[in-house]
C-alpha cells in the first residue's frame, strides 16, 4: 500500500467521522422541531379556552361597568341641575339674598337661646 492509498483511507474516515456528526445534528434538530410541535400544539390547546373564559369575564364586567356609567351621567346631570338652580337663585339678588340673611340669623338666634339656658 502506497502513500495514495493511506491518504484515501483518511480522506475516507474524515468523510466518515463528518457525515456522522451532520447526520447526529440533523436528528438532535429533528427531535427540537418534534418538541417543538408538541409544545405549540399544547400552549394552542391551553390558551384557546382561556381566551374564551376571558372573553366570557369582560364581557360580564362590561354589563355592571356599562350601568354604573349610565349611574353616574344621571348624577352628574343632576349635580349640575342643582348647580345651575342655586346659581340662579343666588344671582338674581335681592330676594334669595335676604332669605338666606333671615334663615342664618334664625339659626344663630336658636344657638344663642340653647347657650343661655345652659347657663341658668
Amino acid at each position: 500500500m502506497g502513500p495514495g492509498g493511506i491518504a484515501t483511507i483518511i480522506a475516507a474516515s474524515a468523510l466518515l467521522c463528518i457525515a456522522i456528526a451532520i447526520s447526529y445534528a440533523v436528528i438532535r434538530f429533528g427531535r427540537l422541531i418534534d418538541e417543538a410541535k408538541i409544545s405549540l400544539k399544547t400552549m394552542t390547546d391551553e390558551t384557546t379556552p382561556l381566551i374564551e373564559e376571558v372573553t366570557t369575564t369582560v364581557s360580564l364586567v362590561n354589563g355592571p361597568l356599562q350601568s354604573l356609567n349610565r349611574i353616574t351621567k344621571n348624577v352628574e346631570e343632576v349635580s349640575t341641575k342643582v348647580t345651575d338652580s342655586a346659581s340662579s337663585f343666588l344671582d338674581k339678588g335681592g330676594p334669595a339674598l335676604k332669605a338666606v340673611g333671615i334663615l342664618l340669623s334664625a339659626a344663630q338666634m336658636t344657638k344663642s337661646r340653647g347657650r343661655k339656658k345652659k347657663s341658668e
